[in-house]
């Protein structure tokens, strides 16, 4: 019945006020009022349809999606909406299209890594969308292993070009999106040579269409690569192959970071350091003295900040492995730190600051050098990372050549924003059908048993609604990291975002594939799920992102090489390990938990996963050295150490969804069930990885019992806000595209509409019947078309 709200029963049993959790999930109230208004422009707009994407043949599927990108954008100019409007519109469109590598990866690129010039150039260009451009990387030969990429641009200094050349089949470009049939432009990684000296891998601006007709240019091979896995889903975008034939570009289409020079730190600034393992750093400047210890933790990073109260100039620093340069007005002081005689001092200190409640962030890291740079207006910007000059010199900073890939580092950390969101869809859509779907358990003629109500089902959906919330902080988090400190350390939020976005993936495609599972069970066919439950489209979406930015396991394995392998004899090990300083205690201490409730105390929780995490890294570096070459080492042991980085990760995000609970919550009821989740959330994660807990030794069968116990409490508790804590996610039923996770609930008159409008019941009698059925029903085989 149209206008029922099937649900409206359990949303009165809510336990918190819904709208301050709107607020939380948005992360300001000035992000939940953009959110709602744009999210509901696109709903009211009947351009933005998308109930008929998985019936469109390819051709017509990707045509409708050029008309919607091209409206939206004349709808972003017409409404003169901000860049954050703007970006809040595309992604409530909901569908994948050239615009996002366009605005995600070829403008951020420029602005990241062009000079002046060419910012100057191609960004009001690329604003206007008077050029589109993509991102081209990945090739047929080479994905996750970006150094192994060949294509090759060499300079020509006759004519001061660069000849872009794809000297293999396996060098041609493969995968990125908008490529195909749309990107007039592109961000083209290839091989620098000059004077037959190879640079190894840099970037460059190429056009690939004509302005005019959009034919492609002399020496260019492009188009699509073909249907992808999803019948809607990613076929909405031109995935595209490309190949160069000596094409030629202007020398200054190379991208090339802009420098820039001393300056001087405003007072009450602040300044950052970054430390790769303990130590006290003490720094003075005439009457300014400051102490503060820096302390690694997990693999995050470390970042103090120190207030100057007088301008003063501090433009260089650098830990290599710990030592701070300093640039006064009469001359340059270095000082070097000696571990072996502070580290205990530093310890003690530290224990004394905590206790005072100085409020450090700690955030873990594992780089055992800070690179080079400038600070500028209290940022930090970079030297020139590379060039070339007009007589064909190549040049390189110290700055490393990792800076190359700055784009994929801001990739990988909106990745675990965009698994917040899949995740909480598919959970939005599970909780509510399972609310509104009844099976057994009905006696004396009432109503059957609500699936939601059923243990087995809330062991699967209650831990999948709890990481929503999880990912959620923890990509608030890896933003700020980003935008606030990636101009000061982008190599450390590589590895830090890199050590996220895996886990985050592996989950979301993990829980996707679970909800499709777990549905089946539940509805009345295959059909329900397949064509009606957004689901598959959401999945097939959002899997790519397993491979996109890298494999999954290939990024396991390069945290896991970072966090291990400097480690490869047991004395570096104590020290570059992810928790040195408490290695020590950590290594001995032994769970505490006498009963269920004894999970909840946070300090608890983290000690476990803190021990869980330095003994498996700690496990690793002891094997890694026996081996007298760690690289074979490394190699042998690649499936341990993925499960110690996997530790490493999913330490990372129940820290940051403890420290969001250490926070001021308003709204009633609010921070009550954030605690409720975040307890389902690691507690379920203890059950998961009961093996790694127990093997190390830091609790024993008994307290794994009791965190189950507990566990399944708080199933109990969460039960009656399920439908209200996905109503916090504030998504229009468009948005979902799912009949089953309709807000009213309204699910099967909408299922039964659906399926009349389906292509193959246009007619009674099927395509077919006179050449096939009818033969085989009057036993006329002789004569069919087979």
């Amino acid at each position: 019945m149209e206008g029922v709200d099937y649900l409206a029963e359990e949303r009165k049993k809510a336990e918190f006020d819904v709208e301050s959790m709107k607020v939380v999930w948005a992360g300001s109230q000035h992000a939940l009022e953009v959110s709602d208004r744009i999210s509901k422009l696109v709903a009211d707009d009947p351009a933005f349809r998308k109930d008929d994407r998985t019936m469109l043949p390819r051709k017509e599927l990707f045509k409708n999606t050029l008309r919607k990108a091209v409206y939206a954008w004349k709808r972003i100019v017409e409404l003169h909406l901000s860049e954050e409007e703007a970006s809040r519109l595309r992604f409530y469109v909901d569908e994948p299209a050239f615009t996002d590598l366009h605005w995600g990866m070829f403008i951020p690129v420029i602005k990241g890594q062009g000079t002046d010039e060419q910012q100057q150039k191609w960004l009001p260009l690329a604003y206007k969308m008077q050029i589109i451009g993509c991102y081209a990387q990945t090739e047929l030969g080479h994905g996750s292993n970006v150094q192994g990429l060949e294509t090759t641009a060499t300079f020509d200094p006759r004519t001061d070009e660069f000849v872009i050349h794809s000297p293999t089949l396996t060098s041609s470009k493969w995968w990125p999106g908008g490529l195909g049939k749309v990107s007039t432009h592109a961000v083209v990684f290839a091989r620098l040579i000059t004077d037959g000296k190879d640079h190894g891998v840099h970037g460059f601006i190429v056009q690939l269409r004509s302005l005019e007709d959009h034919t492609p240019l002399p020496g260019i091979t492009v188009g699509d690569i073909g249907t992808k896995f999803g019948n809607g889903a990613y076929n909405t975008m031109d995935n595209g192959l490309l190949r160069f034939d000596h094409v030629r570009i202007p020398r200054n289409q190379m991208l090339m970071s802009k420098d820039y020079g001393i300056t001087t730190i405003q007072p009450f600034q602040m300044l950052r350091f970054l430390c790769d393992f303990p130590c006290c750093v003490y720094l003075s400047h005439n009457a300014l003295k400051f102490s503060v210890l820096l302390l690694s933790f997990s693999p995050l990073i470390v970042v103090i900040s120190l207030s100057f109260g007088r301008s003063c100039h501090f433009p260089r620093c650098a830990f290599s492995p710990v030592y701070v340069t300093t640039l006064y007005q009469n001359g340059v002081k270095k000082k070097y730190l000696d571990l072996k005689m502070e580290v205990e001092t530093s310890n003690d200190m530290m224990l004394g600051a905590r206790k005072q409640a100085m409020r450090m962030p700690i955030i873990q890291v594992q780089e055992l050098f800070l690179y080079q740079g400038m600070l500028y207006n209290g940022h930090f910007r970079y030297l020139r990372v590379s060039q070339v000059t007009r007589e064909g010199k190549y040049k390189q900073s110290d700055v490393p050549r990792q800076l190359v890939y700055g784009t994929m580092v801001y990739v990988r950390q909106t990745i675990v924003v965009d698994a917040s969101s899949a995740l909480s869809k598919a959970v939005c859509i599970a909780t509510r059908y399972s609310a509104v779907r009844r099976q057994f358990g009905s006696q004396n003629g009432g109503p059957e048993t609500q699936v939601i109500d059923y243990k087995t089902q809330q062991s699967r959906l209650f831990p999948l609604l709890a990481s929503a919330y999880a990912f959620r902080f923890v990509g608030e988090w890896l933003k700020w990291l980003y935008t606030d400190v990636t101009q000061s350390f982008v190599p450390m939020v590589a590895f830090v975002s890199m050590s996220l976005t895996l886990v985050s993936i592996d989950n979301v495609n993990a829980s996707i594939d679970a909800f499709v599972y777990e549905l089946n069970l539940n509805v009345e066919s295959y059909v329900e799920v397949v064509c009606s439950s957004g689901l598959p489209e959401l999945f097939a979406v959002y899997v790519p992102a397993c491979t996109y930015e890298g494999d999954n396991i290939v990024l396991l394995l390069q945290v896991s090489h970072e966090d291990c392998l400097p480690a490869w004899n047991w004395e570096t090990a104590s020290r570059n390990c992810c928790l040195y300083g408490k290695n020590r205690t950590l290594m001995q201490c032994r769970c505490n938990v006498k009963k269920a409730e004894d999970w909840l105390n946070c300090d608890q929780v983290m000690e476990a996963f803190e021990a869980r995490a330095a003994r498996m890294s700690v496990s690793c570096a002891r094997n890694l050295s026996k081996y007298a070459n760690p690289e074979e080492g490394f190699a042998e042991l690649s499936a341990d150490l993925v499960e110690a980085a996997v530790a490493h990760c999913q330490l990372i995000v129940v820290s940051k969804f403890i420290d969001k609970l250490q926070q001021d919550i308003p709204g009633e009821g609010v921070k009550r069930q954030l605690e409720v989740l975040c307890g389902i959330y690691y507690l379920y994660l203890i059950h998961k990885h009961q093996g790694d807990f127990l093997a190390t030794s830091y609790l024993n069968p008994k307290q794994a019992a009791l965190a189950n116990d507990q566990l399944r409490a708080l199933y109990s508790q969460v039960r009656p806000n399920a439908i209200p804590l996905v109503d916090a996610f504030n998504y229009t039923d468009h948005f979902l595209g799912s009949i089953l996770g309709r807000y009213d609930g309204n699910v099967y008159p909408k299922l039964y509409e659906a399926a009349w409008k389906d292509p193959l019941n246009e007619t009674v009698v099927p395509d077919g019947y006179h050449e096939y059925l009818r033969p085989l029903l009057k036993q006329q085989l002789h004569s069919a078309r087979l």
